[in-house]
């Protein structure tokens, strides 16, 4: 898989990872784990690692840290996961039962998710971060409204990422949050690629445009990804899913040559007609 640096420290991140929301909030039988291990082992498969979970997801660290532990995964994955609460004591006592459930000593991303009490939380995490219990840093939202407070939190604080919706069919992360995010030198994580599954419900019944498949895309997952990784802000994208074919589908948008800013004007003018 392609990866891309994390401006903090030059690490090299796959550009491809799964998101947990829902997908992993289970706690069903055997054919409902081995289809989540199915999908964790394809991510290290395609040479991915990223997992992205949150205590606001149900079950989904747990799963997460379970589905590892059942396939000796841990070394391989780079877990991040969110805190979501109020207060510094309840900031603390939760993230250490996301350390517990997923099952690390130490958690390689940890965000403030959705900007809950984030200047409380931001002093513990990067109290944490020196003490080595977590490696990195970040905020997350996932919606657009949110974005006025996000360009505060990263013009006046260090942050080593960001996660923030950014789809071919919502571009307004490109207008000042990804030119900021390069500017101050952080990583960026997208979620809800697919907004939800909206998108694939907008294409039902279209087929790839031809340019598109001679350039080796093969799948509208490939296409919508694709363009999300063309801009060079993009560090890392993360769709989620329940179903191991969705999620190979998925991956191979992180192994293939990705569009330059023509082709990824093209892609988007050829959706706005749709």
């Amino acid at each position: 898989m392609l990866t891309r640096p994390i401006p903090s420290t030059g690490e090299a991140l796959p550009v491809v990872g799964i998101g947990t929301w829902q997908g992993f909030d289970i706690s069903g039988g055997e054919s409902e784990r081995s289809a989540r291990r199915e999908i964790l082992a394809a991510l290290f498969a395609a040479g991915g690692t990223v997992i992205d979970a949150s205590p606001m997801y149900g079950r989904a660290e747990a799963v997460v840290g379970e589905e590892l532990t059942e396939i000796s995964g841990h070394e391989r994955a780079f877990v991040a996961t969110k805190v979501w609460t109020r207060g510094r004591s309840r900031g603390i006592r939760q993230m250490g039962d996301s350390m517990q459930l997923l099952g690390v000593n130490t958690i390689d991303l940890m965000q403030i998710h959705n900007l809950v009490d984030w200047s409380t939380q931001l002093d513990t995490l990067q109290a944490w971060r020196d003490e080595g219990r977590i490696r990195y840093v970040g905020i997350t939202h996932y919606t657009t409204s949110a974005f006025d407070e996000m360009e505060d939190v990263m013009r006046r604080e260090t942050l080593d990422f960001v996660q923030l919706p950014y789809s071919i069919g919502l571009t307004g992360a490109a207008e000042r949050l990804l030119p900021l995010a390069v500017d101050r030198g952080v990583a960026v994580i997208i979620n809800r690629p697919f907004e939800g599954g909206g998108l694939f419900a907008s294409v039902r019944g279209e087929a790839l445009p031809g340019w598109a498949r001679e350039a080796g895309c093969v799948s509208w997952s490939q296409f919508f990804l694709e363009f999300i990784l063309a801009h060079p802000a993009v560090t890392c994208v993360i769709p989620g899913t329940s179903n191991p074919e969705n999620a190979l589908a998925a991956l191979v948008a992180g192994s293939k040559r990705l569009p330059d800013e023509a082709e990824a004007r093209r892609m988007h003018e050829h959706w706005q007609r749709l």
